[in-house]
């Protein structure tokens, strides 16, 4: 693993570079994004309802195809609701 890939893995997805605890916080529940420019992030979905969790959801991401202002794409894993996987970028 590169040092770029050390320093996301176990991030939240949102969170800002510089804060001092930026992985998982207790009493909260995450979904782990699997693939694409995310990947190793961690998505807080605390408090979503099981309807908006099996909707996944596209996150703003400057890392996508599409540059700034992109979203990836991400969609819960059958039979794993909190391992999500890439299913591409959108403008």
């Amino acid at each position: 693993m590169d040092r770029d890939e050390e320093l996301v893995r176990g991030r939240v997805y949102g969170a800002d570079h510089d804060d001092p605890r930026p992985g998982p916080q207790p009493g909260r529940d995450y979904a782990e994004l699997v693939g694409g420019p995310l990947d190793g992030l961690l998505l807080d979905v605390t408090g979503w309802t099981p309807d908006e969790i099996d909707t996944g959801a596209a996150l703003q991401t400057e890392l996508g195809r599409f540059g700034a202002g992109g979203r990836a794409i991400y969609d819960p894993r059958p039979g794993d609701r909190y391992r999500w996987g890439w299913v591409g970028d959108t403008p």
